[in-house]
């Protein structure tokens, strides 16, 4: 027989489920590159924000190459400033998450006796209870974290964090992919401007691009200087000269 009161509450479990499928979906489609780098890492904390039950505001703590810590992507001005408490504080759980912790999870925010000074300063702002996951970039000595700010006490369960876990895979992939992407760029352009100088080479010596190009490699080396800078001076005279 068929518990009719089971079936009832399970149909906003499975809504939430398909809910959550739907907006991961709509994220790993955003990572495919060539990607926004700001977009996507908004669509992940909206996304978070909305799908996970409780969470009312969310939000990415990232530190930076001289050991500062900034904000990204937040869904409001609230988490903004939740956030900005922490740095001027110089505690907080996303600190903790980003520099130490790989999950930490705050019950209740007005009360929690490890952060005395902003807990109660946060609870003001309206959150009762929080969760951050800290993630690993690409870059070296790059962490951070993704904040979730609920607006209860006691808001934070284990389905919280196993989806929040989720988003935070995916900001550590999109972070990662933005990186090699400007990477490829790069040698992109840096295939380009040597092609460039190969070909100028080419007509102005009459070489062939083999020799061209080894023309290029034995002024690199008698002068001690990055093939794409030889490159770049080659091109960059030639453009100077047809500007004349």
């Amino acid at each position: 027989m068929i518990d009719s009161e089971a079936v009832r509450l399970d149909e906003p479990v499975k809504a939430l489920h398909l809910e959550v499928a739907e907006a991961m979906s709509e994220v790993a489609a955003s990572l495919q590159a060539p990607m926004d780098l700001d977009s996507t890492l908004e669509l992940i904390t909206r996304s978070a924000a909305d799908t996970i039950p409780g969470i009312v505001e969310a939000s990415i703590s990232i530190t930076t190459r001289d050991g500062e810590i900034q904000t990204l992507a937040p869904t409001g001005p609230l988490v903004s400033r939740a956030d900005a408490l922490q740095y001027e504080l110089g505690e907080g759980p996303c600190l903790d998450a980003a520099l130490e912790e790989p999950v930490v999870v705050v019950e209740d925010l007005a009360t929690d006796n490890r952060w005395p000074d902003f807990g109660p300063k946060a609870a003001a702002l309206g959150f009762g209870s929080q969760v951050a996951f800290q993630f690993e970039a690409a870059q070296p000595n790059a962490r951070g974290a993704l904040n979730l700010y609920a607006g209860e006490p006691g808001a934070i369960d284990q389905d919280s964090i196993q989806l929040g876990s989720m988003f935070a895979a995916q900001i550590a992939v999109a972070l990662g992919w933005a990186r090699q992407d400007r990477t490829m760029t790069e040698a992109l352009a840096t295939r380009n401007v040597i092609g460039q100088a190969v070909g100028i080479l080419m007509e102005r010596y009459k070489l062939d691009s083999e020799r061209a190009f080894a023309f290029l490699v034995r002024l690199s080396q008698t002068s001690n200087t990055k093939l794409r800078q030889i490159a770049d001076a080659v091109v960059a005279q030639v453009n100077e000269n047809a500007e004349h």
